[in-house]
Formats: structure tokens, C-alpha cells, sequence
């Protein structure tokens, strides 16, 4: 798994908590915080997408 993903064009730096069991996730470049995690890769995707949707209606 790459250290980064991105959607759009925003980027995210991932992270994993072997303690909760849990990718952890954080949006970059923007002065806003916006994180999201998910139990696996794939739940992990979903969720950085559907927070830079989320971001995007609130800005725009």
C-alpha cells in the first residue's frame, strides 16, 4: 500500500494503529482537518473519498 492516496486533487497520508486495528487517515495541503479511517484498504478508500465530497460541499 502506497503511504498516499488521492481523489480529486486532494491527498492524504494514511497511517495504521495495530493497537484499534484501524487505518487512519489525513487530508494534506489544506487548512482545514479532515480524517477518516476504515478497518480495511478498501473501507479506508471509501472513507477519503466520501470525506473530500463531504469538504467539497461545504466549501463550494
Amino acid at each position: 500500500m502506497n503511504d498516499i492516496l488521492q481523489y480529486k486533487e486532494y491527498y492524504a497520508s494514511l497511517s495504521y494503529s495495530s493497537t484499534d486495528d484501524v487505518f487512519h487517515g489525513k487530508v494534506l495541503a489544506i487548512n482545514d482537518l479532515i480524517s477518516f479511517e476504515g478497518s480495511s484498504v478498501k473501507e479506508l478508500k471509501i472513507a477519503f473519498r466520501e470525506a473530500v465530497d463531504d469538504y467539497l460541499t461545504i466549501t463550494h
